[in-house]
């Protein structure tokens, strides 16, 4: 099969595309041939060797956590699909495998593809809508009526939390760049902050959730924008972050976590259901396809991307 691999840590020229030997399933596994992936900030931070400590990648390596595709082979264990269903998937960070032809993925993993996307518009959800959802809706367990604050609202977790938060019965503010406000208002945002004209750190007590997906500000910032009993969720898991939660468990009342999303088949049901009743719609900046994989490494490091960036894989 064809996939595009590292085998060594570096600028995005060290992606190649290579021919592999097409992955087996295990028996609660499934063989999905690939139509489409996408590119994550996390995977550029895995190219780069900067998540060395939590993932220690052998090489050559296939990155790609998000997959959209068809079912060729199922493990013997496997009960809920059948061969040929279209799936959508998150893969774990240590297994990946989104850049290729074909790729495994757990069962649990999985989802059906949502009947109204593409598989290109399908490969853009799971990491992201993930993330969204399990930090909103498990975690911090967003209520109807709360306030929610989003920084950045326009980027790939960020367009989906706003939609979520909204589906949750939430009120959100989110921040964004002046070029992308009216997109994060027709998403669902009650009030969008230009942070070049508005510094939004000036509102006090306003939130009762605030998810950060930028790690511009510190927590300290954040906690004063908090109503008692709020929370501060983080999805950037550096070292200050996970300081700033430790630091805040001395200070009772409001409350710094940082979230690692997880693979989760039954969460990508739910966001099937808001994606097919029209409550959620996926926001593609551009599309490439395997070959140019170095190119949208490129761009997502630019940190312009609107949304999600797309790669076609089969057609």
């Amino acid at each position: 099969m064809k996939a595009m691999v590292i085998n060594r840590y570096g600028p995005p020229e060290v992606l190649e595309y290579a021919t592999l030997e097409r992955p087996v399933p295990k028996e609660d596994e499934l063989l999905v041939k690939v139509r489409a992936t996408s590119v994550n900030p996390v995977e550029c931070a895995m190219r780069r060797g900067e998540l060395k400590l939590l993932v220690r990648l052998k090489f050559p390596a296939v990155l790609g956590v998000d997959v959209s595709g068809e079912i060729v082979e199922m493990g013997q264990a496997v009960s809920d699909f059948r061969v040929g269903d279209a799936v959508y998937a998150f893969v774990a960070l240590p297994r990946s495998g989104g850049y290729a032809e074909y790729a495994v993925v757990r069962a649990a993993w999985a989802g059906r593809k949502p009947a109204n996307l593409s598989d290109a518009e399908a490969a853009v959800v799971p990491g992201v809508g993930l993330t969204a959802l399990q930090a909103l809706r498990d975690r911090v367990r967003l209520q109807t009526g709360q306030r929610v604050l989003i920084n950045g609202g326009a980027g790939g977790v960020g367009t989906f939390a706003i939609q979520i938060a909204r589906a949750l019965g939430a009120r959100v503010t989110a921040v964004c760049s002046a070029p992308k406000v009216d997109l994060v208002r027709r998403l669902g945002a009650e009030r969008v902050i230009d942070y070049a004209r508005e510094d939004f750190a000036k509102d006090r007590d306003c939130y009762d959730v605030i998810l950060d997906c930028v790690g511009n500000r510190t927590f300290w910032t954040y906690r004063r924008m908090l109503r008692t009993g709020g929370i501060h969720v983080a999805i950037t898991p550096t070292p200050k972050q996970f300081l700033f939660s430790k630091l805040s468990m001395l200070t009772p009342g409001k409350a710094s976590q940082v979230f690692l999303v997880q693979p989760d088949g039954k969460g990508l049901e739910f966001l099937r259901g808001l994606i097919e009743a029209g409550q959620v719609r996926p926001v593609i900046d551009r599309t490439y396809t395997l070959p140019q994989m170095a190119e949208a490494h490129r761009y997502i490091e630019t940190k312009r991307a609107t949304g999600k960036v797309a790669v076609t894989v089969t057609v």
